[in-house]
């Protein structure tokens, strides 16, 4: 498998939802496989909120694969002995695109807040420049799938096959208050400083109230299945059952997952991101949400997971029954796929909604 990397500068406006203006901005990005001679095989993978650009392969010195390794690669549901993949880091993260701390001068708070058409409209710049005009399939999970839908419904000519995975046409409000968790963590602690931290100012430690933030936004990720079958009532074996501060396994699995993300993830990208998601609705420029996927043209492939917490499957079910009441029933596919694992299920359990990519695909 072919793997590149690249970083692509755009020195042009880009007219962002809100009215502001970005008059430059930068954006990474990763493709696997070759781009075929009419640049008719592409496929567009979308990342989720934590994720980056690198969704396959493994980097010299790494030890983990890119984030959808089992999906991506020569001879896999994603093959690219056949197709061209690229996913890009989306507009406000902290893996090489543009955001609130790049840069040698960062914005920091003076970064405009972004939304999810905001992400797509600076990557559909970038398709337009390597001369994608129409992808062979779009999908993303989670908020890749709330990209995905953006644009089946605001460029319905770009592609004729959309996947959305675990995600939602707007966010509801249990999502939002486990994101309001994460934002009161991160801009109540005191080294926070409203924004003015040092780039490298928590790659030792981490920012504590960012660890405790992540702690509650990673429970909506799981679900009570998955955490008894993870790790029941073990005890560390190390602690002792009468010590104030003795931990439970889950209780270390949430201290080491929140921490060691606060060391790796910069916290106001992930306070524009988390907005982005928050702000995110198909229907809030439209009249309803049968008038937002009336615009679409592609064929719909939703696909959710029976314990996801955070994206419901009623949330996708609505999607789907929106299209059958519009008469396009035969343009939408649903599938719940029966899974204890909770809303990381779709980085996870692969071999359960795989197949539902690859008849997509065909």
């Amino acid at each position: 498998m072919t793997i590149n990397t690249a970083v692509e500068r755009f020195d042009e406006p880009l007219y962002l939802e809100s009215g502001r203006i970005l008059d430059s901005f930068e954006l990474a990005y990763e493709t696997y496989g070759e781009l075929n001679e009419d640049k008719s095989n592409a496929i567009v993978v979308f990342h989720a909120l934590t994720g980056s650009h690198h969704a396959a392969g493994r980097y010299e010195g790494d030890k983990k694969f890119g984030w959808w390794n089992p999906l991506i690669g020569d001879g896999k549901i994603l093959d690219t002995t056949k197709y061209f993949v690229i996913c890009v880091n989306v507009l406000g993260s902290c893996f090489g695109s543009s955001g609130p701390m790049s840069g040698e001068n960062p914005l920091r708070l003076k970064f405009p807040v972004i939304t999810i058409s905001d992400m797509v409209a600076s990557q559909m710049k970038l398709f337009e420049r390597l001369g994608i005009e129409k992808a062979y399939a779009i999908i993303g999970g989670s908020m890749g799938g709330m990209q995905a839908l953006c644009v089946a419904v605001e460029y319905p000519e770009f592609t004729d096959r959309v996947i959305c995975v675990a995600s939602t046409y707007a966010t509801q409000a249990w999502a939002i208050a486990f994101n309001r968790l994460a934002m009161e963590g991160i801009v109540n602690d005191p080294r926070f400083k409203n924004g003015q931290y040092e780039k490298n100012d928590f790659n030792e430690q981490g920012l504590f109230g960012f660890a405790v933030g992540r702690m509650a936004g990673h429970i909506s990720f799981l679900s009570p299945h998955s955490m008894d079958s993870k790790f029941g009532r073990n005890y560390v074996a190390t602690d002792g059952l009468y010590e104030l501060f003795g931990r439970f396994e889950v209780e270390r699995y949430m201290q080491y997952n929140g921490h060691s993300f606060a060391k790796r993830f910069d916290p106001l990208s992930y306070l524009y991101i988390i907005k982005a998601m928050n702000i995110f609705d198909a229907t809030r420029n439209y009249d309803s949400l049968e008038h937002s996927l009336h615009h679409i043209k592609s064929k719909l492939t939703l696909i959710s997971f029976k314990e996801d917490k955070l994206f419901r499957p009623s949330e996708m079910e609505e999607i789907r029954d929106t299209l059958v009441n519009l008469g396009r029933g035969n343009e939408v596919d649903y599938v719940c796929i029966d899974s204890d694992y909770g809303h990381d299920a779709f980085l996870i359990e692969y071999d359960k909604f795989d197949f539902y990519i690859e008849k997509a695909l065909k």
